[in-house]
């Protein structure tokens, strides 16, 4: 089980990438997978920020969150473009 000790390594894990250019795979639920590019603005103690690159007009300039938990139970899944890096594997 998960301690609040891994939260925080995955917290810190983002925190070193903020700025940078992110590939993100989110679980929609019954099969629906969504993926987007774009970058890590900001960190907070329980959310992080990632803005949108958009491809189709709605996504333009639009910013979501995402809460730590999300990548520790699998519900989204962060890869790093410059170095090919997924956050949150242990």
């Amino acid at each position: 089980m998960a301690s609040k000790n891994t939260l925080s390594l995955i917290k810190s894990d983002i925190d070193n990438y903020v700025g940078e250019r992110v590939v993100l795979r989110a679980n929609k639920g019954r099969k629906k997978i969504s993926i987007k590019q774009g970058t890590i603005e900001k960190t907070y103690p329980s959310i992080f920020i990632v803005k949108i690159d958009g491809e189709v007009p709605e996504d333009i300039g639009r910013t979501v969150s995402f809460s730590y938990s999300d990548i520790l139970t699998k519900s989204i899944e962060l890869f790093i473009c410059r170095d090919n890096v997924k956050i949150g594997c242990m």
